[in-house]
């Protein structure tokens, strides 16, 4: 099991957008080898060297079978930032924007001292 403070592989293998396409399509479940290099319009020798960062930062497993090489996600690293960088955020995050909520409801029930003004002059 990876370390919390030993993620730094896993956001390295986050940063590019070809990766995180390859761990979208393994969500869906296993795939082999060349059927996600079929999904990409670069070369397999490029496919396989992602595969190799996301097997590093151990988000992709390999398996064998047979001749084909398959590859599953594996979601605990994900889930270990989420635990560590996210969760912990996420009340504080609610909370302000509850307050941010509340206060623009109490402003627009309260008129404006610009609208009284205006009001006033009219009436």
């Amino acid at each position: 099991m990876i370390q919390v403070d030993d993620l730094g592989p896993v956001w390295k293998a986050l940063a590019d957008p070809t990766r995180r396409r390859l761990l979208d399509l393994l969500k869906e479940g296993p795939r082999t080898t060349g059927d996600l290099c079929v999904q990409f319009s670069v070369s397999r020798f490029a496919v396989m060297k992602h595969l190799t960062i996301l097997e590093q930062a151990g988000l992709v497993i390999i398996g064998r079978q047979g001749r084909e090489r398959w590859n599953y996600l594996n979601a605990v690293p994900i889930q270990q930032i989420y635990e560590r960088w996210i969760s912990g955020y996420q009340a504080f995050w609610a909370s302000s924007l509850l307050r941010l909520k509340a206060r623009i409801e109490d402003t627009s029930r309260k008129p404006s001292r610009q609208r009284r003004r205006r009001g006033h002059a009219r009436g």
